[in-house]
């Protein structure tokens, strides 16, 4: 039988209709295909099916066999509890909202609060940093959120790029004997790099310091003697005594005095190849006052060196067992004083303190060591990795190209949440395509806006009833503060009568409309004690008949399932029937460890689904570095990446040597963002597998080795040339000539004339060749006969083929003998 439901009449809970609507949201975006896009409805109509099931029999709210408010909504977002006393006769008290209002329970009886979100301040973003008193970069600044038990709430967060924005560059050297010839290369580093900082912003200050190693065996030279104060004597050289970390100059804007300090500086040597940078960084990170870090600014850490460095723990080589304080020890003198008494600190404490003052850390390093700073750069937000030369001469475009990939990329972070709550993101980029699971955004341009959508769903109920946590953009000083109260109570509870007459003459307390009953009595109105004994209540303890009586797993006490404790978690329902702890274990953890057991049942954390919770939803996982999903050679499924291009492969699907090359997989963006025609924009999906930018130019120019120039036929047979470019921010950009070179057509009096002059050339060329073999012919006649003639061998004075003539004469009269 099929029943028509009328969904217009149907009341749906606030959770449950976030739900279908981010069901709806997540299908239309990356549906390929109708039989695709109609999988996903049939999935988001799954959900409102399964919401909209409370509506008929038996649902989440009344199967729990729960018998206090507080236990009703931890149930589900959906349960809403009767505190009235009087309620209709084996109506439950706990139920969906809609069924108590059926079954009578008044409105001012019903217990079910609800999640909000509450804006507390919301400045607007600004569009320029310098000259402006206060500089907003991200809006909200400050939220409350109210949510109930395994309830969640969905907000917003936009993050913008000001321009002009004030930068703060501490530079950061190794000065070990093997960066000699780089000093000198960056005696006039200040005044070429505010030069080239003065075209992204016009408030720029720039500091200086060095490092070595901790001046300690086994990190020095202790032996000869001289070589404590001068480590180069082995070698026949002078250099200063080895030291830890030294400050040199503070953040300042006159460019002149960082030449000035530099010109002053000189190398040292240590006994090892790793150095002590890590100690040189956190002192730098964490002294912001000798420094001179402003708040208002971008925080630029640049660490060159041509070394490994030593980690924690690396101190025991020295006999240093006390770990890294994180707090500033520079005496009066400039000099790290901790150096030889803490150890190295760690990539997590480095990572804590430049997370806290927003502090973005470019690793300048040689290629031998590029690949070990690369790793370093994955476990540590908002680094990058640049290569130095050997003498550091292309230092100043590198830190100008890791700024630029620094300003080109938003990425969220979380600071103490709450291990109560879960997060889940999605990315509104550009050209307002939604990514889901992704908490950054690339390649874009100062002044562009992007917007992040961010459901905060609870687990349980927590015994503090208000926490707060932070998201910030990596580098950034501006937040958002989160604070979260959490709605675990029940406001009928403040109303509680002790010893109240309702409940067996006063045996219990009357709460919210049913009684809590005093040590020794049980029954829904504390009318039976434990001492009582009736076979007969002992139906009352079972399903069904036959079944074991409290699920075997409590004692039946007046008519009422008293269930055991366990070891392993807590038994409850009516019948003792459900648990926290019989669902299915992955890998050793309950439900993956990224959910709750609920009466045998996952129930998974916003971020996770399966069976076993074992399935993320999350995508930021399998983005590649061109901003697609899986290098769009494949698709996302439980944060891995599973390859359906053929021939492709990797984590990210990025390698695919069968694979179109660039010219082939961008001529399709030129058609369809620069002609505005082609599969893509027939399949309307230009912007979402286009994310280049496109500049018309009359002629392509070399850009380097980044750079590829391509050339294609249309379907006018017009010649497109274009040139593909990726420049140093990740950002991707197709110069394309702005008039493809197309065939003219035929010009008649040309054509008219061609084929007159054809037929003319032709003409001549025929009797020029008859006159030819004419020529031909008779001048082997006229040899033929010369050499007839030469053959010839009769006197040449006599003709053979004259004959005389000969002459008769007859006398007419003469007639013989007669």
């Amino acid at each position: 039988m099929i029943h028509l439901l009328d969904y217009s009449k149907l009341r749906l809970p606030q959770s449950c209709s976030r739900s279908f609507t981010a069901g709806l949201v997540q299908a239309a975006p990356h549906a390929r295909g109708l039989e695709e896009k109609m999988g996903k409805l049939c999935v988001a109509l799954g959900i409102l099916v399964l919401c909209a099931a409370g509506g008929w029999g038996g649902n989440i709210c009344t199967t729990r066999g729960v018998n206090s408010c507080k236990q009703c909504l931890a149930v589900s977002p959906l349960c809403a509890w009767c505190s009235a006393e009087v309620l209709a006769q084996s109506s439950p008290r706990c139920d969906l909202r809609a069924n108590l209002l059926q079954n009578g329970c008044g409105q001012d009886h019903i217990e079910f609060p609800t999640s909000t979100v509450t804006i507390l301040e919301d400045r607007p973003l600004s569009n320029k940093g310098s000259g402006s008193s206060t500089t907003t970069q991200m809006s909200p600044q400050k939220i409350q959120l109210n949510l109930r038990p395994d309830d969640s709430q969905i907000f917003r967060v936009q993050v913008r790029q000001v321009e002009d924005y004030p930068v703060d560059i501490y530079y950061l050297m190794d000065l070990s004997n093997s960066m000699k010839d780089d000093l000198k290369n960056i005696q006039n580093l200040g005044t070429k790099l505010a030069s080239e900082m003065r075209k992204l912003t016009s408030n720029l200050r720039i500091g200086f310091g060095a490092f070595v190693d901790k001046p300690i065996s086994p990190y020095m030279y202790i032996s000869p003697p001289q070589a404590i104060t001068n480590p180069c004597y082995e070698i026949g050289e002078t250099c200063l005594p080895m030291f830890g970390y030294k400050h040199v100059l503070s953040l300042t804007d006159e460019v002149t005095r960082f030449n000035e300090e530099v010109r002053k500086q000189s190398v040292s040597r240590n006994r090892d190849a790793p150095e002590g940078g890590f100690d040189a960084i956190i002192q730098a990170t964490v002294c912001d006052e000798k420094i001179g870090w402003r708040n208002d600014a971008s925080h630029l850490l640049v660490f060159t060196t041509d070394a490994k460095t030593h980690i924690a723990l690396d101190g025991r080589l020295a006999g240093i067992v006390q770990p890294n304080d994180a707090q500033c020890h520079i005496d009066k003198d400039n000099f790290y004083s901790a150096s030889t008494t803490l150890d190295y600190p760690s990539l997590g404490l480095m990572t804590e303190k430049l997370s806290q003052k927003n502090i973005n850390l470019i690793f300048a390093v040689t290629d031998t060591v590029v690949g070990l700073y690369q790793n370093y750069s994955e476990l540590i937000p908002g680094t990058t990795v640049g290569t130095l030369s050997r003498d550091s001469s292309n230092v100043l475009q590198l830190i100008v190209d890791s700024y630029g990939k620094i300003r080109s990329k938003v990425e969220l972070e979380v600071r103490d949440l709450p291990e109560e709550l879960s997060l889940a993101f999605n990315a509104t980029c550009l050209n307002d395509e939604v990514i889901p699971g992704l908490k950054s955004c690339m390649g874009l341009k100062i002044g562009d806006t992007v917007s992040f959508s961010i459901e905060a769903k609870v687990r349980g109920c927590p015994r503090e009833r208000q926490k707060s946590f932070t998201i910030k953009p990596v580098g950034f000083k501006d937040s958002l503060t989160v604070m979260v109260n959490f709605d675990c109570d029940c406001s009928c509870e403040s109303q509680a009568e002790a010893n109240s007459s309702s409940c067996s003459r006063g045996n219990g307390t009357l709460e919210c409309g049913v009684c809590r009953c005093n040590p020794g009595r049980l029954g829904l109105h504390c009318e039976c004690s434990e001492e009582e004994y009736n076979p007969s209540q002992q139906d009352n303890c079972s399903p069904r008949p036959g079944q074991p009586l409290c699920s075997q797993r409590g004692e039946c006490t007046c008519g009422q399932c008293v269930c055991h404790s366990s070891d392993f978690g807590k038994v409850t329902g009516k019948y003792c029937e459900c648990d926290d702890f019989s669902c299915v274990r992955f890998k050793g953890q309950m439900c993956s460890g990224h959910g709750q057991c609920n009466c045998g049942d996952c129930l998974c954390d916003s971020d996770w689904t399966g069976d076993y919770c074992n399935c993320t939803t999350r995508t930021d996982t399998c983005m590649s570095s061109n901003g697609l999903v899986c290098s769009g050679h494949g698709s996302c499924i439980c944060g891995k990446c599973d390859c359906t291009q053929p021939g492709s492969y990797g984590d990210t699907c990025e390698k695919c040597p069968t694979c179109p090359d660039a010219c082939t997989i961008k001529k399709e963006c030129v058609e369809c963002k620069k002609f505005e025609r082609g599969v893509l924009v027939e399949q309307q999906s230009c912007s979402r597998m286009c994310r280049d930018e496109i500049e018309t130019v009359q002629e392509l120019g070399d850009r380097g080795k980044d750079a590829v120039n391509c050339t294609y036929k249309d379907e006018d047979d017009c010649v497109v040339r274009f040139q593909y470019y990726e420049d140093s921010s990740g950002k991707s950009i197709l110069y394309v000539i702005e008039e493809p070179d197309c065939p003219k057509g035929p010009d008649i009096l040309v054509v008219l004339l061609s084929v007159m002059g054809a037929i003319l050339l032709i003409g001549l060329a025929a009797l020029l060749i008859w006159k030819l073999l004419i020529t031909i012919h008779d001048r082997r006649e006229f040899a033929r006969f010369e050499e007839e003639k030469a053959r010839a061998k009769w006197d040449t004075g006599h003709n053979p083929l004259y004959k005389e003539a000969t002459s008769t004469f007859t006398n007419i009269t003469y007639r013989g003998n007669m």
